[in-house]
């Protein structure tokens, strides 16, 4: 697909990453076509899953998550309908907002939010009982040091 994409596409794409919010008359604007073609464009790079969304970032500590911390899971079987297992019930566990597989000594590895340690606690409580979850470690984060939600286009 990256084969398929012009330098009208790129730039769109730059423009977008930028501000999802961008009106179609400022982003043709900016990438220098009239608003028609650019929404076609738009649409087709929906259409082929190159955008998968629009979202707003929020602040987790403004909203009351004061903890961001990683817990890396090790399951006692790799089985596929363990793994799917698993991934599901993790869908449904609010505090995981991002969760990996992985190769190696870890199988899954989770980003997760809660407001406070105890919260963690219990949530790691949670998940350390959860069917075929062999063991659980954690790591408490410090500070953030980068947090870039964009693909480089460069």
């Amino acid at each position: 697909m990256r084969d398929r994409l012009d330098s009208i596409d790129w730039k769109i794409l730059s423009e977008l990453q930028r501000d999802g919010r961008i009106t179609n008359v400022e982003l043709s604007r900016r990438v220098g076509i009239s608003a028609p073609p650019c929404l076609r464009r738009m649409r087709a790079l929906e259409e082929a899953g190159i955008v998968r969304g629009y979202r707003a970032l929020l602040d987790e500590k403004l909203l009351g998550f004061e903890l961001t911390a990683f817990a890396m899971v090790n399951l006692g079987s790799q089985a596929e309908n363990d793994l799917n297992a698993f991934e599901e019930r993790i869908r449904k566990m609010p505090f995981v907002r991002e969760c990996w597989m992985l190769s190696g000594e870890t199988d899954f590895i989770l980003k997760c939010v809660a407001p406070d340690l105890a919260a963690f606690q219990a949530f790691v409580s949670e998940l350390t009982a959860a069917p075929n979850v062999r063991n659980v470690k954690t790591a408490l984060t410090l500070r953030r040091s980068k947090d870039e939600a964009s693909v480089p286009l460069e």
